[in-house]
């Protein structure tokens, strides 16, 4: 089997992770009657609108950032490392829906692999290109 579809499959995860923040936007939209297009409303509804907004800038340097790695680097390490990633999302949300400070340590395991992710790719790549010139 190609490993790439171990990328792909974590990378399904991340937008079911995504949808899940989403939904719960558009749910806590229609409980706490806040009329598109405005975002403003209650601190309740407000935290689940920045759950969804936090996760989408998270997802747009997750996804292209495990690809390049699996790329450069290895599509298993790039699934094993990856993986993580939506299961602290959806902690990530869930905890803030409850308060702003229930996020924090989601955030904090949420982070490593996009950093690996940009950083491994940097080297495994430069280690190509130099490959390539000897």
């Amino acid at each position: 089997m190609d490993p790439y579809y171990y990328v792909a499959a974590v990378s399904g995860l991340a937008l079911l992770a995504y949808y899940f923040t989403l939904f719960r936007a558009g749910i806590a939209r229609v409980k706490f009657k806040v009329e598109a297009p405005s975002h403003s409303g209650p601190p309740e509804y407000e935290r689940h609108v920045r759950a969804h907004h936090n996760t989408i800038e998270h997802l747009v340097l997750f996804l292209p950032g495990m690809w390049l790695f699996a790329f450069t680097v290895s599509p298993y390490w790039a699934a094993g490392i990856g993986i993580i990633w939506p299961f602290m999302r959806v902690g990530y949300a869930l905890g803030y829906y409850r308060a702003p400070e229930k996020r924090l340590r989601w955030l904090y395991a949420s982070m490593p692999p996009i950093y690996i992710f940009v950083l491994g790719t940097i080297i495994g790549a430069s280690a190509e290109i130099i490959r390539g010139f000897a």
